[in-house]
């Protein structure tokens, strides 16, 4: 009589599966650990989740990281939900002015904000949750019309305009930008630079000497070394840490 092949025993089967999602556990932390010994003590990293489950997150938690970002309001506020209530949050997305409303009562930070109306919903927003909500004025620093952000003209006249400081529920602490999605490490050094300069004048012209206005996000996992050579202090990391996107 034929022999049957013999079947794959099931609870080996588990014992792997639990072993490999084990490991990508451990390897976040692991990860970030890496990047955190290569960096300066001065710039941030914020981990930035897409689309991984919340075990990831919560795994790293536990080994005492509590920084993370997200790049869509609906799976910002789902993890918010379901995960630790001592999580810095992060929004790092375009952010759409309907859906403010969501974040405005936990969120940290808010890196693109990218037009004078979602700076007016903002406001709006925080003050129904009694809060202040922190932000970034994204700037378009990108050869690629793709990508969101002020104009340094846009950003001027918004700063000079009366309307601008009326809005006493946000803070506006810095800059964030977008380099060219490019193998040409000149134009990537030479637009994270002018960020860095911008955010530099700007401070200048506009803050007084200790006002808050310090932040410069920019530099993701393609590019976040040349990002703190010219001046980061945060970086937005995602594939290197978590993995690339499901």
């Amino acid at each position: 009589m034929k022999k049957r092949p013999a079947l794959f025993p099931a609870f080996l089967f588990f014992s792997i599966f639990d072993y490999s999602f084990f490991k990508s556990m451990i390897d976040v932390s692991e990860n970030i650990i890496r990047i955190l010994e290569e960096i300066p003590p001065e710039v941030k990293l914020i981990p930035i989740s897409k689309t991984k489950p919340d075990e990831m997150i919560l795994s790293a938690w536990k080994d005492g990281f509590k920084v993370f970002g997200e790049n869509k309001v609906q799976d910002l506020s789902r993890k918010y939900e379901n995960l630790p209530k001592d999580i810095e949050w992060h929004m790092v997305g375009h952010m759409q002015t309907n859906k403010v409303k969501y974040l405005a009562p936990f969120v940290h930070l808010i890196h693109g904000v990218d037009s004078f109306k979602l700076l007016k919903v903002m406001n709006k927003e925080a003050l129904k949750a009694d809060r202040v909500l922190n932000g970034l004025l994204q700037i378009h620093i990108a050869k690629e019309e793709t990508k969101f952000g002020f104009s340094e003209d846009e950003v001027r006249s918004i700063l000079d305009s009366k309307e601008f400081w009326d809005l006493k529920n946000i803070r506006i602490s810095g800059l964030m930008g977008m380099a060219t999605n490019s193998r040409d490490v000149n134009q990537i050094r030479s637009e994270f630079g002018k960020l860095k300069k911008l955010q530099e004048d700007i401070s200048r012209s506009y803050f007084s000497k200790g006002s808050g206005f310090g932040e410069v996000s920019m530099g993701m996992s393609g590019d976040y070394k040349i990002a703190i050579e010219e001046g980061s202090t945060m970086i937005r990391v995602g594939s290197l840490i978590f993995g690339s996107r499901n």
